[in-house]
């Protein structure tokens, strides 16, 4: 009885060994099936992200070619132009070029190569030139069609804000007026 016994408890260890064994085996596949995912999700994600840049790219050299025939051909220019018709033509030229910069460097900031603190104290230097000013004063209309939520448009109201900061400020030294914004 003894020994039936004890082969009955050294059955019984061995099959709770196997049993944990078994268990901690498919534990530590669950764990590798899931870090396999949660990397292949990663590596969905980055590609994507690189995606995005690329189109990103893509439509801004596309969009300075653009300009660029508009630039040097008016009545190129002349599809485009949302500008009241009284400027005269190489105004409306020159906010075509302001347009360039301005947009140039809004890709920047969407391409993730500014962050919004950057995009601000690029935007305070390149509107130290009155034209860019004029430019997009005279470009308010186009701005107001856009989403209020959008990227683009809370840049734009940020442009409005450092502008008015940047005629309001009592002082020369332009590079330290406003607040950049952190992100």
């Amino acid at each position: 009885m003894a020994t039936r016994k004890n082969a009955a408890g050294r059955l019984g260890f061995a099959a709770a060994s196997l049993l944990l064994a078994t268990t901690g085996m498919a534990l530590a596949a669950g764990r590798r099936r899931i870090e396999a995912e949660r990397l292949q999700t990663k590596r969905l994600e980055l590609e994507e992200r690189a995606a995005r840049r690329r189109a990103l790219a893509h439509q801004q050299r596309m969009h300075w070619e653009l300009l660029s025939r508009a630039i040097d051909d008016p009545s190129l220019a002349a599809v485009i132009d949302t500008y009241d018709s009284r400027i005269p033509e190489a105004k409306r030229r020159q906010y075509l070029y302001a347009n360039a910069w301005y947009i140039n460097l809004y890709h920047l900031y969407r391409a993730g190569i500014l962050d919004q603190e950057q995009f601000y104290g690029h935007a305070r230097e390149l509107f130290q030139n009155p034209l860019m000013r004029e430019y997009w004063q005279a470009s308010k209309g186009q701005r107001a069609t856009l989403k209020a939520v959008s990227d683009e448009a809370r840049l734009g109201r940020m442009v409005d804000s450092l502008i008015k900061e940047l005629d309001e400020a009592d002082t020369d030294e332009w590079w330290v007026v406003g607040d950049p914004p952190s992100d």
